[in-house]
């Protein structure tokens, strides 16, 4: 699974559309995003003798860019020691999360949210602005660029992406997305958070069946995770298993 996810999600991600542009060199593979899309380093095949020119090719290719990009790096990426080699170019590494991946097949689809929950599929802007909602109260910080980005490329490539967005009380209480990667066996889930008032009731299991579901029903044989601590077990309970450790590397933009 992991040889499979390298080559087909890292080395040949998504192909040019609607989030912008995928950038090869010999030994990187970068994604150069079009508006507030995320941009950044993907894989990379380094060593000792590379690895510092390399990363500075990247910093000169993203200067003219003002926002954050990111290096995202895998704990069996080499050379071993590229994390610090990406600080001492400026990086500034976040909390690491696990990449768990589940075979859709051995997943249990059926777990209905609990009573007074409805799960809504995001379609139009008051979806997107609910979206936002919940990430801004689960994760904190600024997601309005998702908003800005979301909408716009579901409508552009309708089949890469869907999301979803969990209702009670006529309030959005949890929200999450998946990503499909045409031409491969992976689709990933990205954002999936609840309210803490709603934690431990089986909302985020719903969620991720949901959205497994979708998967399952456009072909897909693999789900992907890059799952942060409160995640974890209760994705591992549901079947997914660890393949590696994933670290994003912020870089401020700029030339640093």
């Amino acid at each position: 699974m992991l040889d499979a996810f390298d080559d087909q999600v890292r080395r040949h991600p998504q192909q040019d559309g609607a989030d912008g542009v995928v950038e090869r060199d010999p030994s990187v593979v970068r994604t150069v995003a079009a508006g507030d899309g995320w941009s950044g380093v993907v894989w990379s095949a380094l060593d000792a003798s590379t690895a510092d020119d390399a990363i500075a090719a990247q910093i000169r290719r993203f200067a003219s860019q003002s926002r954050p990009w990111e290096w995202k790096h895998y704990s069996y990426d080499q050379p071993p020691d590229l994390p610090r080699r990406l600080l001492s170019a400026g990086f500034a590494a976040e909390e690491p999360e696990t990449l768990l991946v589940a075979e859709i097949a051995g997943l249990e689809l059926d777990a209905p949210p609990p009573p007074g929950v409805t799960l809504v599929p995001v379609h139009d802007e008051a979806g997107v602005d609910a979206l936002v909602s919940v990430h801004t109260a689960v994760f904190g910080g600024d997601h309005s660029g998702l908003g800005r980005s979301f909408l716009p490329g579901l409508e552009l490539a309708p089949d890469s992406a869907a999301a979803v967005v969990a209702v009670a009380d006529e309030q959005p209480i949890a929200a999450g997305r998946v990503e499909f990667h045409v031409g491969t066996d992976f689709a990933s889930l990205w954002g999936g958070g609840t309210v803490p008032a709603w934690r431990g009731r089986g909302v985020f299991r719903s969620m991720v069946a949901y959205r497994a579901a979708l998967a399952s029903a456009r072909g897909f044989r693999f789900l992907q995770v890059d799952a942060l601590p409160p995640s974890r077990p209760i994705l591992e309970r549901l079947g997914f298993v660890e393949l590696a450790t994933t670290t994003p590397y912020v870089h401020p933009g700029g030339t640093g």
